[in-house]
């Protein structure tokens, strides 16, 4: 099936590179080989394409070129630039990867000017309500909050199945793309972050509070915290302040890709759903359009919060707050209300009876109809 990329890529894949990147089994792979008929595709992980890769022996004549997991090669920003500046394009280049791809902006060469970048998703119940026309998409929520969305386990529906999908998923990015991208010999500790993680999602995170349940500093954990980020396992949200480098020094969030992973509570499983689908369609809108927009939370000295906040030109579109079942107002927003006569407030909840609108602008909508009615394709 086509995914929501598959346009964007197929407009520029012959002027530029095509960077995919984005957690490990999102389907990367499958939708770069629907992008052409005719593909050579070249894995780094295995033995005999490594040496292909190494000789740039690959069928010239074939419409792309995939080449997948070249991150672990050394150099290989480099490498490819050299391929890009001599051969040119067609055939198209597509690079898939596991790991972020765009690192080459903070070290090694620069490949300003030949690249686009695309973060893809896991699925999430926007994009299925544009994959199938006739989607329930209250039933396809609650499938996203048992399985999650990434391909596999979403479209199987099966509690063993993802049971052991999870487990063997995890296995891979610990044993396999971290030990080959860093040098952690601590993979025990990082293992038991991920466990304290899941069960705070929905809270900021203080580094010392986890340093101290992992007996490591707090510079050991930002920095695990990180390679998870550059993994696709987790990505954090700030706090909105306008001073940015003020924002980065408060506590954020962290939320996983896979939803089905959260286990505190349903309400924060439910409010990493809908910052999964807020995250993606942020991204999208930077990676497709070149619209620079922020997801973070609000958030007021002496109390008072709302989850997620959506900003744009450093200003605050809107204002969300997710419930599971609550339809009263909730009370955060007037705490937030007078200073941001612009922003939209909006309440989400799971299990609504009748959504309602207020004579000063708030909305209690229910979460899917409105999450696909607003996000990636406005």
């Amino acid at each position: 099936m086509d995914r929501y990329y598959s346009k964007s890529i197929q407009r520029y894949q012959y002027k530029k590179i095509s960077l995919i990147s984005g957690p490990r089994q999102s389907g990367k792979t499958t939708l770069s080989k629907l992008l052409c008929k005719k593909n050579d595709y070249l894995n780094y992980d295995r033995e005999e394409d490594r040496q292909q890769l190494l000789e740039k022996s690959w069928n010239r004549s074939a419409d792309q070129i995939i080449f997948d997991e070249i991150h672990k090669m050394t150099n290989w920003k480099s490498w490819l630039k050299g391929v890009y500046d001599t051969e040119k394009i067609p055939p198209a280049l597509t690079v898939t990867g596991s790991a972020r791809l765009d690192t080459h902006r903070k070290v090694g060469d620069s490949m300003a000017g030949r690249y686009f970048h695309y973060r893809l998703h896991p699925l999430d119940i926007v994009e299925l309500s544009k994959l199938q026309k006739n989607v329930n998409i209250n039933q396809s929520t609650q499938k996203l909050l048992e399985y999650g969305g990434f391909p596999e386990p979403f479209l199987e529906g099966n509690d063993a199945f993802y049971a052991r999908w999870k487990k063997t998923h995890l296995d891979i990015i610990l044993r396999q793309d971290l030990i080959d991208l860093e040098s952690v010999k601590n993979i025990k500790s990082i293992e038991i972050l991920i466990q304290l993680l899941k069960r705070r999602v929905g809270s900021p995170i203080s580094y010392t509070s986890l340093s101290e349940d992992l007996n490591v500093s707090d510079k050991t954990v930002k920095k695990w915290l990180e390679i998870l980020e550059n993994l696709y396992v987790i990505f954090k949200v700030t706090p909105f302040h306008k001073n940015i480098a003020r924002a980065h020094k408060k506590k954020p969030k962290y939320y996983f890709f896979d939803t089905a992973q959260v286990e505190s509570s349903e309400g924060a499983r439910l409010e990493n759903l809908v910052a999964c689908s807020l995250y993606k369609h942020i991204q999208f809108q930077e990676d497709c359009l070149g619209k620079e927009q922020q997801l973070c939370y609000l958030a007021k000295n002496g109390g008072g919060e709302i989850d997620f906040a959506l900003i744009e030109k450093n200003q605050i579109t809107h204002a969300i707050e997710v419930k599971y079942s609550d339809d009263s107002l909730s009370k955060s927003f007037q705490r937030f209300k007078k200073e941001l006569p612009k922003t939209k407030f909006i309440q989400l909840v799971l299990k609504l009876k009748k959504e309602k609108t207020f004579p000063s602008g708030e909305e209690i909508r229910q979460i899917a109809p409105w999450l696909c009615q607003n996000l990636l394709y406005i």
